[in-house]
C-alpha cells in the first residue's frame, strides 16, 4: 500500500522520486560492473524490468516480515517501516537535480504503511490464537484483499497518470524540418525499426523532457560558450544520414546493434562555434538525468557525420531513444558517444574527468571494432541438403567493410557476396550460397575492414572495450 500511494504522489513530484525507481536508480549506479554485465548478458534489453521486478519481490518479502514482527513488537515493526522510508528518501533526494519534494513519495509511503499495519494487525491477531475460526479468517482475508486492491490500484493508477503527464503530446506536435541533404533510399531489410532498435542505458524510466523548455549548453574550455533552445535548434541546417550504432556490451553474434536514418545538425559546426581551447581533448555530454559520456574532441570534429539528432527513421526521436535530442557519432561505441536526452556539452580533458562508465572499468576511448554476424541459418537449426543461403551483417563504422569470408567446418575461407554499402558508417549485408552436405557442420564468419584489418579470432568479453572473436553457428543437414 505504501508503494502504491508513493506512485500516486510521484505523479506530481516526478516519476524518479518514487521509492521503487529511486532505489533502482541507485542500484544501477552503484552495483559492481561484473554484476551489471551479468544482468545485461542474462536479460539483455529487459534488464531494467528484471531489476524492478526483483526489487518489488524483495519489498513484498520485507513487508511480510514486518507484518510477522508486528505480531510480537510494535516498536520493531515501526523501525522496519522507518528503514524503508529512510532508504527511499535517501535514494530520491540524491538523484540528479532532485529537490526536497523528491522525499515526499517515500514519506507518504511510510505513513500509508503504518496505517495499513494498524488496520490489518488486529484482524491478524484475531486469527492467530484461533486459526480454526472461519469468521476471523474471512475478516483477515477480506482486509488483506482490500489492502492489496488499494496497493495495486495506487501503483497502476499512479503509473498511468505519470504516463499521461509524459511528453507524448509534445512529441506529436513536433514537425521535423526538411534536411538540406537527404539519405539515400535503402532496402527495408537494412534498417532497424524504432520499435526493434536496441535500448541500453541507465534510466529506469525514460526522462520526460519538454522541448519547449529544453536547452543545450556548450561550455567549459571554450572561447565562446553558447546555449541553444529548441526553437533555435530547429532553425539550424539539418542533414539526414544512415548510421549504425552498436553497444559495447554486445557479445559476438549479439543483437545490441541497429541501423537507423537519423536527422540532426552537425556537432562539428556547434563545437566550432563554441571554439574549443587548446588542450580540450574531451567533450563530455550530459543527459538530463546526470549520465555522462566522454568523446574525443578530435573525433567529433574530424568531418564524420557526428550529429545532434532530433529525428529517427522519419519521425521525432522516440522518448526511450532520447527525445528531444541525442548524440549520434559514427565509429564510437554508444557508451562514449550516444548520449540521450542531452542537455550539456562540456569541453574538458580526459585527465581531468572520467565519464560514467570509465570508473566502472571501461576504456575511456571506445572505437568500434570490426565485427560480423551470421543471422541465417540460426544456431542449432536443421536444413535439407543442397543449397543453403548463409547470410548476415558486418560492420566497421567510419572505416567500412572491404570483404566478408565464410568458413565451413575447418575448410578454406570463401569470400561472400557483400551488398552495396549505404556508407562507411553503416553495416553491410552479406550472403554466401553453401552447397550443404549431410551431417553436423560449424559455420564461421569474419570481416576485413577498408583499412585492411581482419577481425581477430581471439575471443574476448565486452569489457573493457568491446568483444572480439569469430561468430559461429552449428547446423544439422539432413
Amino acid at each position: 500500500m505504501g508503494l502504491g500511494a508513493a506512485e500516486v504522489v510521484a505523479v506530481f513530484t516526478g516519476a524518479l522520486s518514487s521509492p521503487l525507481l529511486a532505489v533502482g536508480g541507485v542500484v544501477v549506479d552503484t552495483v559492481p560492473a561484473p554484476v551489471k554485465d551479468f544482468g545485461i548478458a542474462v536479460f539483455g534489453t529487459h534488464d531494467k524490468t528484471a531489476l524492478l521486478t526483483g526489487t518489488a519481490v524483495l519489498l513484498a518479502a520485507y513487508a511480510a516480515l514486518i507484518g510477522i514482527v508486528a505480531l510480537r513488537s510494535w516498536l520493531w515493526s515501526y523501525l522496519g517501516i522507518a528503514l524503508f522510508v529512510a532508504i527511499g528518501v535517501g535514494a530520491a533526494v540524491t538523484r540528479h537535480d532532485a529537490g526536497a519534494g523528491a522525499a515526499l513519495p517515500s514519506l507518504v509511503a511510510g505513513g500509508t504503511a503504518v496505517l495499513a499495519l494498524r488496520l490489518l494487525l488486529p484482524l491478524a491477531r484475531d486469527v492467530e490464537p484461533q486459526p480454526d475460526l472461519g469468521g476471523s479468517r474471512r475478516r483477515f482475508l477480506l482486509g488483506a484483499g482490500a489492502a492489496a486492491g488499494v496497493a495495486i490500484a495506487g501503483g497502476f493508477g499512479g503509473r498511468l497518470l505519470t504516463s499521461r503527464r509524459a511528453v507524448t503530446e509534445a512529441r506529436k506536435a513536433v514537425v521535423l524540418p526538411e534536411p538540406t541533404t537527404q539519405a539515400p533510399t535503402v532496402p527495408a531489410s537494412a534498417v532497424t525499426s524504432n520499435e526493434d532498435f536496441y535500448r541500453i542505458d541507465t534510466s529506469l524510466y525514460p526522462p520526460q523532457v519538454d522541448p519547449s523548455t529544453w536547452e543545450l549548453r556548450i561550455h567549459g574550455m571554450v572561447r565562446n560558450p553558447i546555449t541553444i533552445t529548441w526553437a533555435q535548434l530547429l532553425q539550424r541546417p539539418m542533414i539526414e544520414r544512415y548510421v549504425t550504432l552498436a553497444c559495447v556490451s554486445n557479445e559476438v553474434g549479439g543483437d545490441l546493434i541497429g541501423n537507423a536514418r537519423w536527422l540532426g545538425t552537425s556537432l562539428k559546426d556547434l563545437l566550432d562555434e563554441a571554439d574549443p581551447l587548446p588542450g580540450a581533448d574531451q567533450v563530455v555530454a550530459r543527459s538530463v538525468d546526470g549520465w555522462t559520456c566522454g568523446s574525443p574532441t578530435a573525433v567529433l570534429r574530424d568531418g564524420r557525420d557526428a550529429l545532434l539528432a532530433i529525428g529517427m527513421n522519419g519521425e521525432p526521436l522516440p522518448v526511450p531513444h532520447g527525445f528531444p535530442a541525442r548524440l549520434v557519432v559514427p565509429g564510437l561505441y554508444g557508451y562514449v558517444s550516444a548520449c540521450k536526452w542531452v542537455t550539456e556539452l562540456e569541453l574538458t580533458r580526459f585527465v581531468d574527468f572520467d565519464a560514467y562508465w570509465v570508473p566502472r572499468g571501461w576504456s575511456a576511448l571506445g572505437p568500434i571494432k570490426t565485427e560480423s554476424r551470421i543471422d541465417s541459418p540460426r544456431d542449432g537449426s536443421k536444413k535439407a541438403a543442397g543449397d543453403v543461403m548463409v547470410a548476415g551483417v558486418a560492420w566497421a563504422q567510419h572505416r567500412g567493410i572491404n570483404k566478408v569470408e565464410v568458413q565451413v567446418d575447418n575448410g578454406p575461407w570463401t569470400v561472400a557476396s557483400v551488398a552495396a554499402p549505404v556508407s562507411v558508417d553503416t553495416w553491410v549485408q552479406w550472403s554466401y550460397r553453401w552447397a550443404a552436405t549431410k551431417g553436423d557442420h560449424t559455420i564461421r564468419v569474419r570481416a576485413t575492414d577498408a583499412a585492411g584489418e581482419t577481425q581477430t579470432s581471439t575471443p574476448a568479453p565486452p569489457a573493457p572495450d568491446g568483444a572480439t572473436g569469430w561468430h559461429s553457428v552449428r547446423v544439422s543437414i539432413g
